[in-house]
């Protein structure tokens, strides 16, 4: 079971599983957009958060750059710290200034400070591999629960089941990993203070 649930909610899955949640089903972000609009949304989201990053894995271990695709090692996870951050610097960056371009749509602020928020996670995780194996799963779960939080306080619409969803989740990912990977306590709870200080950092920058 921990490992169902570590690849349900593998990192690379979490933000499209965000993007989907801000586009679907919170009542008023992406209101104005047609379901074209919102279809080119999650494609961009999945393309750059899920599609590059495991293409990008996958043709490091193929070329042998990493020994494996599941990351054991804080070696393994540098050149795929490095080339995701470039991913998801550029959906960052590009649904920052879809707005100046002609015709475009603009995507909701919170959006892009999620986005903005995933970049500054994997650059500092990058940074905080060179002390410890931070746990990816708990960068992500992190980001997710601050995000959903700072949506709840930031408006009136009743967020309470979202907010119970989003902890439950976390909670059961990161007993997962307790579970099924070599992890400790310290990594999973550095992983999770990393996400969520990414999220209120780029509250604030982005």
């Amino acid at each position: 079971m921990g490992k169902i649930i570590s690849w349900i909610f593998h990192p690379v899955f979490i933000p499209v599983y965000v993007v989907w949640f801000l586009v679907y089903v919170h009542p008023y972000l992406f209101a104005g957009f047609t379901e074209w609009n919102k279809s080119i949304v999650m494609i961009q989201a999945f393309v750059m958060f899920t599609f590059f990053p495991v293409i990008t894995v996958l043709l490091l271990k193929a070329l042998k750059f990493i020994n494996t695709i599941y990351l054991h090692t804080q070696k393994d996870r540098i050149i795929p710290f490095v080339a995701c951050g470039v991913w998801y610097f550029w959906i960052w960056y590009v649904w920052r200034n879809m707005g100046q371009l002609k015709d475009a749509i603009i995507i909701p602020t919170a959006a892009v400070q999620f986005a903005l928020a995933i970049f500054l996670a994997s650059s500092i995780g990058l940074l905080v591999n060179i002390y410890m194996k931070v746990s990816l799963h708990a960068i992500s779960m992190g980001v997710m629960i601050t995000c959903i939080m700072l949506l709840a306080f930031s408006q009136e619409t009743s967020f309470g089941l979202y907010i119970s969803a989003s902890f439950l989740i976390a909670g059961l990912v990161c007993t997962a990993r307790f579970i099924v990977s070599d992890h400790t306590q310290k990594e999973v709870y550095a992983g999770l203070l990393l996400g969520i200080v990414s999220q209120v950092i780029a509250i604030f920058v982005g």
